[in-house]
């Protein structure tokens, strides 16, 4: 069916792109969820980041640096079911013993059961992916605004009217892709139905350079939650703060730096011969659901706006499927490629949410 040529024009509330929770990231990508839909769309995004280079002329900073997930007991038989889930859709897994996995990193093996190991998982620089994209976005006609937030939005007889401090913009179709503002855009536009993502900040802590040449893969603890990874040279680490509190707050909290290392050096003895950078340390916001899945697709009793949020920390690593499910949905009518039917926002009317377990 051949369909008529959309305009793009894209509003950025910033003074430049990727200014949010996507140039604050961690930048990992990885298939190794406990949902198939989060599964799914992060191995075909991850198969894009492989031919990134061939296919648009630029590197997204793929490296394939591999997850490691290091599992308790009590998880272990239903981390092995989602490991059969991500070998039936076509993802690379491995389960180690402990033991095998001390080559990829040393750890103390209290309360583990095992581990599982993505080798085609890893990292990307989410800056080259997001000015790439927006290149090629206005080679093909697309415009964007930067320093052009929304005030408001109303739709007005069959378009969508958004008031910003530059001016007025219409389109047929409003796509509310705002990140961790997303709830509050959605509020902007006098939506009588909740569109459910806060924000919560989260710390990422950084050492100093270190003499050690291995490469540590993104390794998380399943029993504390804390992770870690190299970062060229240094040690990048963290752990989510299950106390923070929704909200747009700023600033590193140095006050959970003493939470986040005193479980650290309990699974990773040898962090104790790094030493803290507080200049590379950095805060960012998780974009957060009540089941930490993302809101995808058309809201059903408003005309034409298209939901893209709330990723709960693992956006950039699935935006090139969602992006192209995203235009299915728009253009198509519905999302086509992948079912992304569990993560419509109608699943928070019924008891049909799944929580995804393996969020950091």
């Amino acid at each position: 069916m051949a369909h008529e040529q959309l305009k793009v024009v894209v509003l950025e509330a910033q003074v430049a792109p990727a200014m949010g929770s996507t140039g604050r990231s961690v930048a990992g990508v990885r298939v190794q969820y406990t949902e198939e839909v989060n599964a799914r769309l992060s191995w075909e995004s991850i198969q894009e980041y492989q031919q990134f280079q061939e296919l648009y002329g630029e590197d997204a900073g793929y490296r394939p640096i591999g997850y490691l997930f290091l599992v308790p007991p009590e998880r272990w038989s239903e981390h092995l079911e989602s490991v059969a889930l991500q070998e039936r859709i076509g993802a690379p897994v491995k389960v180690l013993t402990v033991e095998e996995a001390q080559s990829l990193v040393s750890f103390d093996t209290t309360e583990l059961a095992g581990t599982t190991h993505g080798p085609a998982d890893g990292i990307v620089d989410p800056h080259s992916v997001t000015f790439t994209y927006l290149r090629l976005a206005k080679e093909h006609g697309a415009s964007v605004n930067l320093q052009t937030p929304l005030s408001s939005a109303q739709r007005v007889g069959s378009a969508w009217q958004v008031e910003t401090p530059k001016g007025t913009f219409e389109a047929e179709y409003l796509v509310n892709a705002a990140g961790s503002w997303a709830g509050e855009v959605a509020r902007r536009a006098g939506l009588e139905v909740e569109v459910p993502v806060q924000p919560v900040r989260r710390m990422v802590y950084m050492t100093a350079p270190t003499p050690w040449q291995h490469v540590y893969p993104l390794t998380i603890d399943l029993v504390s939650g804390f992770y870690l990874r190299s970062e060229g040279q240094r040690i990048l680490f963290g752990k989510s703060n299950p106390d923070e509190a929704p909200g747009f707050s700023e600033g590193m909290d140095w006050d959970w730096l003493e939470p986040t290392l005193s479980v650290g050096l309990e699974r990773f003895p040898w962090l104790e011969e790094t030493r803290l950078d507080s200049s590379a340390c950095w805060w960012g916001y998780y974009e957060v659901t009540p089941d930490h899945n993302p809101i995808l697709g058309r809201l059903p009793t408003v005309e034409n706006w298209i939901n893209v949020a709330g990723f709960s920390g693992h956006g950039v690593q699935q935006a090139p499927a969602v992006g192209r499910i995203i235009a299915e949905e728009l253009v198509l009518g519905r999302a086509q490629s992948i079912n992304i039917d569990p993560l419509r926002i109608t699943r928070f009317a019924t008891a049909r949410q799944s929580r995804e377990r393996n969020i950091i």
